[in-house]
């Protein structure tokens, strides 16, 4: 199982995304408090449309919580300061559970947790424009990366609203 883990969000609106997110692939969200906000409040909701209530989602008072109940698996932590790019990592064994680990918005992950596992930082390439990117582009570009290496898993390749034959209908 794929899971994202929020450290410390700050952002609803990212936080709702995400979920959106999350509901739309089947991957479990792990959110670890102090949250910047309430989950109830309207804006996480208007970012995550009507599709939170299909979100898998476990909030933690803390990171040592998160920990004592996610002891198995292999941990990943995106950071601005990872020497490899995350499409450099091999997700590809859907055995295994693959946690993808984002920090706060203003701060990431705190360093004392990214020291523990150097091995296991990655980062997503930009030009020195910018410190980095939006949380929620990033979890979407880092899951879909874990997803693509695992051949999508059981996601749909045609849409099911319209059906596979929209384009080539008059």
């Amino acid at each position: 199982m794929i899971h994202v883990v929020l450290y410390e969000p700050e952002i609803p609106g990212n936080t709702g995304n995400i979920m959106r997110t999350c509901a739309g692939t089947g991957t479990k969200l792990h959110l670890i408090e102090p949250l910047g906000f309430s989950l109830d409040e309207k804006k996480v909701r208007r970012s995550g449309v009507n599709y939170i209530e299909h979100c898998d989602y476990t909030v933690y008072p803390d990171y040592a919580s998160f920990l004592e109940q996610n002891k198995h698996g292999d941990f990943y932590f995106l950071t601005r300061y990872g020497k490899k790019p995350h499409t450099e990592f091999d997700f590809s064994d859907s055995s295994k559970d693959i946690y993808l680990i984002f920090g706060k918005e203003s701060t990431g992950i705190p360093k004392e947790i990214l020291k523990e596992h150097l091995d296991r930082c990655l980062r997503i390439p930009t030009n020195s424009n910018i410190r980095a990117l939006n949380l929620s582009n990033c979890v979407a570009i880092v899951l879909f990366e874990v997803l693509r290496q695992q051949n999508y898993n059981d996601l749909l390749r045609t849409d099911p609203f319209k059906g596979a034959d929209y384009l080539e209908q008059d």
